[in-house]
C-alpha cells in the first residue's frame, strides 16, 4: 500500500512546485553570507568561501562576534532543489527523440551545450510539437531576406534600413545648408 506524504514546510504543502520554488527563496534569503577567515582583513585572500582550519581559529569554533560558516542547516529543500525558478524540473537533451519521455506539466528542457546548430533547431521543431518549455533555445528564429538571396537577421536587417536612411538625410542636407547661405547673404 502506498501513502501520499505532504510536508508542511514554511506554511505550504510540498506537493506544488510553485510553492516549493517560493520556500526556497524564503530561506535563501535568511541565510548569510559566507564570507572566508580574515578574508577581510588581509588583501591578499580573497573573500570567497574557505572553510576555516586553524587550531584556534574563532571562527572554526563558532565563538559569538564571528561570522557564521557553513553548515547542514542551511540547506535548502531536498524537494526544491534542482527546481527552475520557474518550478518546472530541468531534463537535459541532446537529441530530439529524447524529448518524448519529457513531461511538459513538470519538467522543462535545456538542450546539451555540445548540440550543434541543426540538432538544436531539429530539438527546437520537435518541442514546439510538443509544447515543451526550452531554457535555452540559443537560436534567433527570425530570419528577414534583404536584396534576393542573401539571408540577414532581422536585428542586421533593421541597422540596413537606418544606414540607407541616414545617407539619404546626408544627401538633404548640403543642400539645406547651401540655401541658408544665401538667405544669410544681404542683397547688394
Amino acid at each position: 500500500m502506498e501513502y501520499t506524504y505532504t510536508k508542511k514546510v514554511w506554511g505550504c504543502s510540498l506537493s506544488s512546485s510553485r510553492k516549493l520554488v517560493e520556500a526556497r527563496a524564503r530561506i535563501k534569503a535568511k541565510k548569510p553570507n559566507f564570507v572566508r577567515s580574515e578574508g577581510w582583513r588581509y588583501r591578499r585572500l580573497k573573500k570567497s568561501w574557505r572553510r576555516a582550519q586553524g587550531h584556534s581559529s574563532k571562527m572554526r569554533r563558532k565563538q559569538r562576534g564571528w561570522p557564521k560558516i557553513v553548515s547542514v542547516g542551511y540547506g535548502s529543500l531536498r524537494a526544491a532543489r534542482g527546481l527552475h525558478p520557474s518550478g518546472l524540473r530541468e531534463v537535459a537533451v541532446a537529441r530530439p527523440s529524447e524529448l518524448d519521455a519529457v513531461n511538459p506539466a513538470e519538467e522543462a528542457v535545456r538542450i546539451a551545450h555540445t548540440v550543434g546548430e541543426r540538432k538544436r533547431r531539429a530539438i527546437l521543431d520537435r518541442a514546439r510539437e510538443l509544447n515543451l518549455v526550452v531554457l535555452n533555445p540559443g537560436l534567433k528564429e527570425a530570419k528577414v531576406e534583404v536584396e534576393g538571396e542573401k539571408e540577414v537577421e532581422a536585428g542586421e536587417a533593421e541597422e540596413v534600413e537606418v544606414e540607407k536612411v541616414e545617407e539619404t538625410e546626408e544627401k538633404a542636407e548640403p543642400e539645406a545648408s547651401a540655401e541658408h547661405k544665401d538667405a544669410e547673404e544681404p542683397p547688394k
